[in-house]
Formats: C-alpha cells, structure tokens, sequence
C-alpha cells in the first residue's frame, strides 16, 4: 500500500493501482513518482499533480485494480486505434515504450479530428494501402509510389542540398495528404529526452500523420541525409498500410533487412543510376551520397545490397564513419522561434488548412491557438504564423 498523506491524515491506496496507472504514462519519469515507491507515501498534492501531468483523474487512484484495469485498456484501445503497438524495426533492436511517445500520439490524432470536423474538401487518401500487395519487384514498388506523390529522381538529386531535399519530400508528402510533423523540443506536448526511435506513422483514411523525429545520435549520421531516409521509409510504411513507431539502424548491414527498406534503396538509390557510379573507395561514397542526397553511411549499405561492396569492405566503411561523425565539431542547436516551432511541429499542410477554417469562422483564433499551436502562440501572432508559411 500506498499512505497519501493530506492535513496530518493519512488514506491508503493500492499500489498496483498507483503503479498501473502511472507505470504507462510520462509521470512516470517524474521524482515523487519514484520517490512514492521507494518510501510508501505521497503527498495529496504531489499525486494531484502526478495525476494532472499523466492526464488521469485522480480519483482512479481509490477505485478497485479491477476498475483501474478496465480504464487502462478503454485508453490504449482507444489510443492505439491510430497505431500498432510494436514498433516497427528495420535493423534495431530498440523499442518504443508507448509512455514515451503518448502525449504525442494523442496530440496528434486530436489534430486529425480537428482538421476532418473543419475541412470538408478532404478526400480519401489515395497513398494508404497503394502497396498493400507487392508489385512484381522491388524497383515497380519504387515506381509506383514515386508515381502517386509525385516525386522523381532528379528532384531529389538536384535540390541545392539534403535540407532542400527533405523540404521537397515533405511538399510532395503532403500536397497528398500525407500530413507531416517534425520533432521540436518546446513546442511538442511531451518530451523526448533519452527516446531512441526515428518516427512514427499515425493511421488515417484521409489525413494520416507521420512524426519525424529528432533523429537519435547514436546512429552517428548527419541529420538531413538521415531524417530523408527516414521520411521515405514511412512514406513506403503508410503505402504498406503499416502505422507504428520506426526505428532503423541505418548503418546496419544484417539480413534481415525487410522489403519496405530495399524500397527505400530503390527510391533514393536506383539501381539503375548507381551502375555508373564509382563506388571504390569511401571518398567516392561520400561523394556519392551528396548526389543522392543520403548519408553515407546509407549509400554504404545500399552499395553492399547491390554487391558493389564486400561485406568486409563496409564494415571498415561505417566504422570510419562512425568515428569521424563522433569527432566532428557539433554546433549548438538554436530555438526557433514560436511561429517557425508551431509551423514545424504542428506541420504545414494542417496549418495552412486551419488557417483556412479560421477564415471562414469554423473556429475561433483562441481555439485555433489552442488546439493547433498548443498555445505556443496567441491570437495576436496568428499573422506572424501566415507569413512563416510563405
């Protein structure tokens, strides 16, 4: 048991039921939480405010294991309804606990709700399930897909640099209605500190969401090349119909590499274009990898998929990479400010989208603040938010 203690009282509680109910949320990192185990006491208004940061009603905390039991699963049904509870991996043996992304998760399927209540011109997503059957190969799959977002190869290739490229991939993601958030620390319901994983997908027949995330540093590969990959990697996912958290190794050269990443390969690295290209030494990878607008460490891989590399020869690669990557300078990551963090958090495509119901009255600037921006902005700044758009 657990004492809550209030006014020189003391009323116990189950402490399966406190455990069950802030083991699978974010309050669960907090200190009273595990200060609470350790010594069979909390404070009223330490469990008030553990309940308020894990979004539980507190007085769960007195009602039987049974009842808690049954809320617990109404909830994750319910939240889960928009992703698969097992992580996606290709090539990682990292997992996704559910409590590290959930605030997330809910936050961002509140905003496909809020987006099919407002905006009556949305139609039925035609990239969902366009690959629920595999084509006749792995290049007919690229095709198709690339086809239907209208993405092509010497778009990727000629954009200016690997931050154009991803640009151009989210444009081409959601002039599709594929909606597209990016992770940024403040302005994001939940944090993501000590989280490994590359992203997620979020189920929808009109709007589905990909969150893209960070990017983890232990993978030692520069941001841009990876966060491509890893967009195009859950573009292949949404066609596939599979809507989950993703985490990849991306220097990993193991067999068990699935049909959605050789996909991937093949969308970014045709077989066709790399034929061409020397791959002899791991400067010509590099250079290679500016071209194709992916890490290095990927055209490593790639390379290897297509026997233009020896196994041993790519490990000694990704190795090197790794340790220059560990030993490059690392510059210090600026803020953004609050219009640019609420563009790339909450993703164009809806923004742009809400805007339009904010004009035509379908709801109000303090509501549009609060359910789109997270109140990271005020009304005051909703022209601020227009012109970042531009």
């Amino acid at each position: 048991m657990i004492d809550v203690l209030l006014n020189h009282t003391c009323t116990p509680i189950d402490e399966a039921v406190f455990v069950a109910l802030l083991e699978n949320s974010v309050a669960s990192t907090y200190v009273d939480y595990e200060r609470a185990l350790r010594t069979s006491e909390i404070s009223f208004n330490d469990l008030v405010r553990l309940a308020r940061h894990g979004e539980i009603p507190y007085t769960l905390f007195f009602a039987p294991l049974s009842a808690v039991e049954a809320q617990i699963m109404t909830k994750t049904d319910k939240l889960l309804n928009g992703l698969n509870k097992d992580t996606f991996s290709v090539n990682s043996r990292d997992k996704v606990s559910l409590r590290d992304i959930e605030l997330i998760v809910k936050d961002l399927l509140r905003k496909q709700e809020l987006l099919k209540m407002h905006d009556t011109t949305l139609t039925k997503n035609r990239i969902v399930g366009l690959l629920a059957k595999s084509g006749e190969s792995v290049a007919a799959d690229a095709a198709t897909l690339m086809g239907a977002l209208g993405l092509t190869h010497e778009s990727i290739r000629s954009a200016r640099n690997k931050s154009v490229a991803l640009t151009h991939l989210i444009a081409c993601l959601e002039s599709n209605q594929v909606l597209v958030s990016q992770s940024v620390q403040h302005f994001m319901p939940q944090r993501l500190t000590g989280v490994k994983f590359s992203g997620m997908t979020i189920k929808d027949a009109k709007v589905p969401y990909i969150f893209l995330a960070g990017g983890d540093p232990g993978d030692y590969q520069e941001p841009d090349g990876r966060r491509i990959f890893t967009l195009t990697l859950m573009s292949v996912l949404i066609a596939r119909k599979i809507f989950a958290p993703v985490t990849y190794d991306g220097s990993s050269i193991g067999s068990t590499v699935k049909h959605e990443y050789d996909v991937v390969g093949e969308m970014l690295m045709p077989a066709s274009a790399l034929w061409d290209v020397s791959l002899a030494s791991l400067e010509e990878i590099k250079a290679a990898a500016d071209v194709f607008k992916v890490t290095p460490s990927a055209m490593t891989v790639r390379a290897m998929r297509l026997e233009r590399l020896g196994a041993g020869t790519a490990v000694a690669h990704l190795e090197k990479l790794k340790g220059e990557y560990e030993h490059r300078q690392k510059s210090q990551a600026r803020t953004p400010s609050p219009v640019n963090g609420v563009r790339k958090y909450a993703g164009r495509e809806l923004v742009t989208r809400m805007l339009h119901a904010l004009d035509d009255k379908r709801i109000s600037p303090r509501d549009f603040c609060r359910a789109v921006c997270l109140n990271r902005i005020g009304p005051s700044q909703i022209n601020d938010l227009r012109s970042a758009l531009r």
